[in-house]
């Protein structure tokens, strides 16, 4: 009997099922349609994965068939699902891609919103390079908020490297508009404060900082070691903290693509540069990495596109 390595990245989030028209049409016309898993963290798993490395997604879903369903499909991709727990009472959350239009979630008491502190303290670290978190989780509940304080903690006592994705979606932060966006503002920056490397984007950032360029992001979010600020079909600028506490800038325009649906490109972005960090790739060759990877996804429906497998070998790699 073999035993699968121990990952190098361990992202942690909600997965829930995905529906999604199989063309690239509206949702209200669409005839065919494909059952998929998708997430934020699981997708930036799945995308590592595929690029060779040992990377594992740990959440919760549901004792149920959806739960089953997209579990398997997530191993399927080569990721690591041995720390996805399953709760006997709690339902997978579902949600429906409306291509052009955004998505409709059906995520209200999901088991992945009773994700707690004792959750990610039961996860090894041990070996793992990354951990990778995002904004999302914090608004699922009070529990999964809670949870990002003590994986902060915890992995700034590790060897590990704490990756954020912001990830501000507004329809999940509670309250009336005005209240939620105000507490997201600040939850969103107490986290990504606390990281060592932050991505954002330039639009969420102006809506949560009234950031309006990638220079006034960094001066308002110092403290993370890397930042890195996506402008969609503009470009990526990263930053790094050098010595002496000056930043080396780099800017990588990004690839000209026709968009189908935009959803899921982020965390594709965030695979590849994350990749390309652990393959100890330089700063230009990590944000065309990220873009490469967004690529794949703008021209699709799906969060991952069914032709991506992972390899069967992995690169050798140097330390970031």
């Amino acid at each position: 009997m073999t035993t699968a390595p121990l990952p190098e990245i361990i992202a942690v989030g909600e997965t829930m099922a995905l529906v999604v028209p199989a063309l690239a049409e509206p949702l209200a016309g669409a005839v065919d349609f494909h059952l998929d898993a998708g997430g934020a963290e699981s997708n930036v798993a799945s995308h590592l994965a595929a690029l060779g490395h040992a990377a594992a997604w740990a959440g919760r879903v549901g004792d149920d068939a959806l739960g089953r369903r997209l579990v398997a499909q997530i191993a399927e991709r080569g990721v690591d699902t041995r720390y996805v727990e399953r709760d006997p009472e709690a339902p997978t959350g579902l949600y429906v891609k409306d291509p052009g239009s955004g998505v409709q979630y059906f995520r209200a008491g999901s088991a992945a919103s009773k994700m707690s502190p004792e959750f990610f303290d039961a996860l090894p670290l041990d070996g793992v390079r990354i951990v990778h978190l995002s904004g999302i989780t914090a608004a699922l509940s009070r529990s999964c908020d809670a949870m990002l304080d003590a994986a902060a903690l915890r992995v700034r006592s590790s060897d590990a490297l704490l990756s954020f994705d912001v990830n501000h979606r507004a329809a999940l932060w509670p309250g009336e508009p005005a209240d939620a966006l105000e507490l997201a503002t600040v939850r969103l920056l107490e986290f990504a404060s606390r990281a060592d490397l932050v991505f954002v984007g330039l639009d969420e950032a102006d809506r949560l900082w009234g950031t309006v360029t990638p220079a006034e992001v960094r001066a308002f979010l110092p403290g993370p070691e890397r930042l890195v600020v996506k402008d969609g079909d503009v470009g990526a600028t990263e930053f790094v903290r050098g010595p002496g506490g000056v930043d080396a800038v780099e800017q990588v325009a990004a690839h000209r693509v026709e968009v189908v649906e935009v959803v899921g490109a982020g965390d594709a972005f965030a695979a590849g540069y994350l990749g390309a960090l652990l393959d100890g790739r330089d700063s230009a060759e990590r944000l065309r990495a990220g873009h490469d990877r967004a690529v794949l996804v703008l021209g699709e429906t799906s969060d991952f596109p069914r032709e991506l497998r992972a390899p069967l070998t992995r690169p050798q790699r140097k330390a970031p």
